[in-house]
């Protein structure tokens, strides 16, 4: 199935520890499975409910921007308790400022119960719009794209990736993924702004 790059175990452990994980994704296999509360449903002892969790998750937020992140986006916590999080902010940033992160905020993390490599489940509304762009690519010359799944890895902002095996050979530079992309742009934006923290946030 299509999927993006993954946020690693390593940095998600650089950002909270690998006590506060419990469990991390790792490039090229599926999400694990998270329990409710790990995932923002639920209550865990010691972490605030309602207003007073997003508050925490803000002040997370502002001291991983405070340290050597800044364009990390506020978390987004809709109301029966999903939480989707700006994990790709964490991609491109060097282990010393992941370790700084770890160290400034790794306790308003936890308390938050945000793990940055963690998301739920792909909603509907992402869902569609990923088999919908999938259907046109099929369509114009990439036969091996697979539809994707509410179990289907996805990075807010950007969608679902694609599987090696999707592309053809020569990479997303070979004229055949070119033109399929050039038939496609508009399914493929609108899968990506199916993903973004807002459009998230307001699926259900």
């Amino acid at each position: 199935m299509r999927h993006a790059t993954y946020v690693t175990a390593a940095l998600a452990a650089a950002l909270l520890g690998a006590q506060l994980l419990g469990g991390c994704a790792s490039s090229g296999s599926s999400p694990p499975a998270v329990p409710a509360a790990a995932q923002g449903g639920g209550t865990a002892a010691g972490r605030p409910a309602g207003s007073a969790r997003a508050a925490a998750l803000h002040a997370a937020a502002q001291c991983i921007r405070q340290h050597g992140i800044p364009a990390y986006a506020d978390p987004v916590l809709t109301p029966d308790g999903r939480l989707y999080t700006d994990s790709r902010s964490f991609d491109n940033a060097p282990q010393s400022t992941l370790n700084a992160v770890q160290q400034a905020c790794g306790a308003l993390a936890a308390r938050a119960g945000l793990s940055p490599d963690i998301e739920p489940p792909a909603p509907p509304q992402l869902v569609q719009a990923g088999v919908t762009a999938d259907e046109c690519l099929r369509a114009h010359g990439l036969p091996d794209v697979q539809d994707p799944t509410a179990r289907s890895h996805y990075t807010p902002g950007h969608g679902f990736g694609f599987t090696r095996g999707e592309i053809p050979a020569g990479g997303k530079a070979s004229p055949v993924y070119q033109a399929a992309a050039r038939a496609c742009r508009p399914l493929l934006d609108d899968e990506i702004r199916a993903s973004t923290l807002g459009s998230l946030g307001n699926d259900g």
